[in-house]
C-alpha cells in the first residue's frame, strides 16, 4: 500500500550500498595509470592504421563533391534535377542583368557572375538546395563601393579645354568594374582563410533578427538606388553615413525632371510583374513549375523597345551593347585592396550568414548536415575565382533556392544545369537584350524586394515573442538605414554582443545513473529506461543554439542527418510499393471489368449463375471505381469465403428453375 501510495504521487526512493575505493575498483574494473597508457610500438601502429583513412577524410571533406557524386543516380535524381536546373537557370538571367545594375556594373557582368562561381561551389560547397549568385543585399553594398571609388565626376569629358556634362562612361565602367573584381577577390580570401581556421562559428553571432532586419533595411536602399531608373532621373550619389537621406532629398528634389516615357515604361513593368507573380501564387499548386515572368517581362520589354525604337524616338534609357563571349581571367588590382578591405569584410561576413542560414534551414528539412567551415571555404572560392573572372561579390538567393527545392532539385547537379543555361546566353543571347529599357530592370528589382518589405511583420512577431530580440531587429534596422550597409552592419553585432549573456563558456555532458562517481572510468556505460538526460552549463540563447545541438547530437551519439535519411528512405519504398500495389490492383480491376461483359453474360447465355468469392476490400474499392457493378450485377454475387458463396448456392437452388449451374 505505501508502494502504490509512492508512485501515484510520484514519489520515489533509491537505496545502494556504501562504497569505498577498494569496492569501488572491483564494481568498475579500473586500471592504473601505468596499465592504460600504450607503449611506443603500440602508439606507432595506431598512429600509422589511423593515418590513411585520416588522409582520405581530409580530401574528401575538401572536396566534398567526391561524398555523393559516385553515388549519384540518374535513375532518381536526374530528372528532377534537370527541371529544377532549367527553372533556376531560366530565373537567373533577368535576376542577374537587374542586379548588376545595383552593383553599378554593365549586366553582362551579372551574367559572369551567375556562372563561374556557380561551378565552384558545385565542387566545394556542402548544401545541395541552395543557389549561389546574384543577390539583392550584397549588390547594393557593391554598387556603394564601385561609386564612391568611380563616381561619375571623375570621368567627365574633355572638349579641348573645356570639361563637358557628358560622362565617359566606357572609362568608368571599366574602372568600376576593377574596383568589383577587387572587392570581390578580397572578400573571397577573406572567407577561405576564416573558414580555414574553423571560424564558421561567427555566423552563429548573427541572429535571425539581425540578419531579417538587416536585409530589410538593405531593401530600402535597393529601392532608392533604383529610383533613377524608375525615373529617368540622375541624382547624386552619396556615400557615408546619413547617405541614404541625402540621396532621398536630392530624388525629390529632381521629381519635377521625371522622364515621362521612363515612368510608364516602369509602371507598366511592375503591373505586369506583380500580376504575374500573384497569377503565379495562385496556380502553384497546380503550376510543376513557376512561369518565368521576369523573362517574359524582359523578352517582351526588349521586343517593344527594338520596334517602337523606344531609345531613339522618345530617350528611353536602354541597357546598350552587351558583348558576347567570355572573358579571359586577369589579375585584379592589388592596390585597390587597402581602399576597400573593410567592404570587403562586411560583404564577406554578410553573404556567408545568409548562405549558412538558407543552407541550414534546407539541411534540417531534407535530412543532411551543413558544414559550416566548408560552406565559408566553398563560398571564399567561389568568390575568389569569379573575380579573376570579373565578377562580383556572391551568395545564395531566397528566391532562386526555393524554386530549386520546390521544383524537384535533389543536388548541385541542378545549378550546373543552371549554368550551362547562363553560358548559352552568355555566348549567344547576349546580344539581344541591347534594346533591353533599363527600367524594366528597376521594375524586377522593385517587385521582387516584395518578400523582404514583408520581413516589416517581424515587429509584431517579436513584440509577442521576445522583447530582446525586438530591440535589436530595431537597432539593426536603424543603425543600417542611418550609418549605411558597413558601419550598419558593424554596429548591429556590437549591440548583438553587448547584449549577449555573461555566461560564454559551455559545458555539456550526458547525466545518467551512477555518473558522478563513475565519470572517471573509461567503459563505464549505465542505461535505463531508454533514458538519457542532457545538461547544459549555459542558457539556450541564439549564440550558442548550434553549439548546443551539435553537442546534444555528439554526447548522445544519434546522428540525426543519417536516420533522417533512412527514414525518409524507408518511407519512400513504402510509397512506391503502394503506389506499385495500387497500379496492379487497377490493372486487375480492369481485366476484371472487362470479364464482366465476358463471364458474366457468356455464362448467363448457358443458364449457369456466377458468383465471386474471397475478394479483399482493395479489389472491392478498385471494382467499384472501375464501373464493374450494375444493376443486374451487385454486390450480392460477392462473398467473403466459397463456403458463403457454397451455402448461399444450397439455400437457393430451385428458385430459378431455368438455371442449371451455379459457379
Amino acid at each position: 500500500r505505501q508502494m502504490d501510495s509512492m508512485c501515484r504521487f510520484g514519489k520515489y526512493r533509491v537505496e545502494r550500498e556504501v562504497l569505498d575505493e577498494q569496492r569501488l575498483e572491483e564494481i568498475t574494473k579500473r586500471k592504473p595509470c601505468s596499465d592504460a597508457q600504450p607503449s611506443l610500438t603500440e602508439w606507432l601502429k595506431d598512429s600509422l592504421r589511423c593515418t590513411v583513412p585520416k588522409l582520405k577524410r581530409s580530401v574528401v571533406s575538401s572536396l566534398p563533391v567526391l561524398t555523393w557524386l559516385p553515388k549519384y543516380s540518374v535513375w532518381e535524381y536526374g530528372m528532377p534535377d534537370l527541371i529544377a536546373g532549367i527553372s533556376v537557370g531560366i530565373l537567373h538571367l533577368p535576376q542577374s542583368m537587374a542586379y548588376a545594375l545595383l552593383a553599378s556594373l554593365p549586366p553582362v557582368f551579372g551574367l559572369y557572375t551567375s556562372f563561374y562561381p556557380v561551378l565552384i561551389y558545385f565542387f566545394f560547397g556542402t548544401s545541395r538546395h541552395i543557389s549561389i549568385g546574384t543577390f539583392t543585399v550584397l549588390s547594393i553594398m557593391m554598387g556603394s563601393v564601385t561609386e564612391r571609388l568611380a563616381p561619375d565626376m571623375d570621368f567627365l569629358k574633355m572638349n579641348g579645354t573645356n570639361v563637358t556634362a557628358e560622362v565617359n562612361t566606357a572609362a568608368r565602367d571599366s574602372y568600376r568594374v576593377q574596383v568589383a573584381a577587387a572587392t570581390t577577390v578580397l572578400g573571397g580570401l577573406i572567407q577561405v582563410v576564416l573558414g580555414l581556421v574553423k571560424f564558421g562559428f561567427v555566423g552563429t553571432y548573427l541572429s535571425e533578427p539581425l540578419v531579417r532586419a538587416y536585409t530589410t533595411a538593405a531593401a530600402v536602399h535597393a529601392v532608392v538606388a533604383q529610383l533613377k531608373n524608375i525615373f529617368g532621373i540622375s541624382p547624386r550619389r552619396f556615400s557615408g553615413p546619413l547617405s541614404l537621406l541625402y540621396t532621398l532629398k536630392d530624388v525629390c528634389s529632381l521629381l519635377h525632371h521625371t522622364h515621362l516615357s521612363t515612368l510608364v515604361v516602369s509602371a507598366v513593368s511592375m503591373v505586369f510583374l506583380i500580376m504575374g507573380k500573384e497569377f503565379n501564387s495562385f496556380l502553384s499548386p497546380k503550376l510543376p513549375i513557376p512561369i518565368p515572368v521576369d523573362l517574359i517581362t524582359i523578352v517582351t520589354a526588349t521586343l517593344i523597345s527594338k520596334y517602337a525604337q523606344l531609345n531613339n524616338n522618345y530617350t528611353v534609357s536602354v541597357v546598350g551593347e552587351i558583348p558576347s563571349g567570355l572573358r579571359s581571367p586577369s589579375v585584379p588590382d592589388v592596390s585597390l585592396f587597402g581602399e576597400v578591405i573593410g567592404d570587403a569584410f562586411a560583404m564577406a561576413i554578410v553573404g556567408y550568414a545568409i548562405c549558412i542560414s538558407l543552407g541550414k534551414t534546407f539541411a534540417l528539412k531534407h535530412g543532411y548536415k551543413v558544414d559550416s567551415n566548408q560552406e565559408l571555404v566553398a563560398l571564399g572560392l567561389s568568390n575568389t575565382v569569379g573575380g579573376f573572372f570579373q565578377c562580383f561579390s556572391v551568395c545564395s538567393s531566397m528566391s532562386r533556392s526555393l524554386v530549386h527545392e520546390t521544383t524537384g532539385g535533389k543536388t548541385q547537379v541542378a545549378a550546373v544545369v543552371s549554368s550551362l543555361i547562363v553560358l548559352v546566353a552568355i555566348l549567344k543571347l547576349g546580344p539581344l537584350f541591347q534594346e533591353l529599357p533599363k527600367a524594366v530592370l528597376g521594375a524586377i528589382v522593385f517587385v521582387n524586394l516584395k518578400g523582404m518589405f514583408k520581413q516589416y511583420y517581424d515587429i509584431v512577431t517579436l513584440w509577442r515573442s521576445s522583447k530582446i530580440d525586438l530591440v535589436l531587429w530595431l537597432v539593426t534596422w536603424v543603425s543600417t538605414l542611418l550609418l549605411n550597409l558597413d558601419l550598419g552592419l558593424a554596429a548591429s553585432v556590437t549591440f548583438a554582443l553587448v547584449t549577449l549573456p555573461n555566461n560564454i563558456t559551455y559545458f555539456y555532458a550526458i547525466l545518467q545513473r551512477g555518473k558522478t562517481m563513475i565519470e572517471s572510468h573509461k567503459g563505464n556505460h549505465f542505461h535505463f529506461d531508454c533514458i538519457t538526460i542532457f545538461r547544459s552549463s549555459a542558457t539556450l540563447y541564439f549564440a550558442n543554439a548550434e553549439l548546443y545541438l551539435e553537442a546534444l547530437k555528439e554526447k548522445s551519439g544519434l546522428d540525426i542527418s543519417k536516420m533522417l535519411i533512412y527514414k525518409r528512405r524507408l518511407e519512400a519504398k513504402q510509397k512506391r510499393r503502394e503506389r506499385r500495389a495500387e497500379r496492379r490492383a487497377k490493372r486487375q480491376a480492369k481485366r476484371e471489368v472487362i470479364c464482366r461483359k465476358c463471364i458474366f453474360h457468356d455464362f448467363s447465355e448457358i443458364d449457369v449463375d456466377i458468383y465471386i468469392a474471397g475478394c479483399q476490400a482493395t479489389v472491392v474499392e478498385q471494382l467499384e471505381l472501375g464501373g464493374f457493378f450494375s444493376q443486374t450485377i451487385t454486390k450480392r454475387h460477392l462473398f467473403a469465403s466459397v463456403h458463403d458463396a457454397v451455402l448461399y448456392c444450397l439455400d437457393h437452388r430451385g428458385h430459378r428453375e431455368r438455371k442449371n449451374f451455379r459457379i
